[in-house]
């Protein structure tokens, strides 16, 4: 399996330099970053597979470099950890609505950030390795196109099986509709909001099996998610 790409975002020279260390030491392709405008340059030219990302950045803010790596259907799914000397509650919040994955206050122990890195990785890696995904008593097979439940085949019709993928990637965590819009039909779609809970609907009826439960949650004033149990 080839090594995870790490894009590294950070103006601390000290504070870089050793997590750089630190992640390479572990078995990452790291690279590094001071500016915000380079990184979304890097992130262009070689999608990464895990973004760390300060919000005290050169250039573009971090809070502004998230956004838009959310906005690109290239780096949309890709996790984000942003770090920042903020503690006040609102930033933290603004930090995960802009989307970020998780969150880390500084200082911080590396030994947590690892921790935390390898936690998004052990999740996402094997959709990276065209590895069978599985949520609960679902499984998708990314290379055959082939999704199944408790032993049966679904059948799936290709916004369905994308948007079951998109959700299968980051079980438990709630997308709002613009969030789905941009991650399963791209940043240049013009479909409509509502479209997003048409193919909800026909989602949930197509992974519906006698006797199990659904598995897509609706949050209300915010979206939806996938749950695992």
């Amino acid at each position: 399996m080839n090594a995870p790409k790490l894009l590294l975002v950070e103006d601390d020279p000290a504070l870089s330099e050793l997590l750089e260390y630190r992640f390479n030491n572990e078995g990452y392709n790291v690279r590094t970053t001071a500016d915000g405008d380079e990184a979304l340059l890097m992130a262009a030219e070689d999608s990464p597979d895990l973004v760390i990302l300060d919000w005290m950045i050169e250039g573009t803010s971090g809070i502004e470099v998230c956004r838009r790596l959310r906005r690109d259907k290239e780096t949309a799914h890709v996790p984000i950890i942003m770090l920042t000397a903020r503690e006040a509650e609102d930033d933290r919040i603004r930090g995960l609505e802009t989307g970020a994955d998780d969150y880390l206050t500084k200082p911080f122990s590396p030994r947590e950030l690892l921790a935390r890195v390898s936690a998004v990785m052990r999740r996402i890696r094997p959709a990276l390795a065209g590895e069978t995904i599985e949520v609960g008593d679902i499984s998708l097979d990314p290379v055959a196109h082939k999704v199944r439940r408790r032993g049966n085949t679904l059948q799936l019709g290709p916004t369905e099986y994308r948007l079951l993928k998109f959700f299968m990637e980051s079980p438990g965590r709630v997308f709002s509709r613009n969030q789905l819009l941009d991650g399963v039909w791209g940043t240049e779609s013009d479909i409509e909001l509502r479209t997003v809970d048409v193919h909800i609907r026909r989602l949930r009826k197509a992974i519906e099996i006698d006797g199990a439960k659904d598995p897509i949650r609706t949050v209300r004033s915010a979206g939806y998610s996938l749950e695992a149990g």
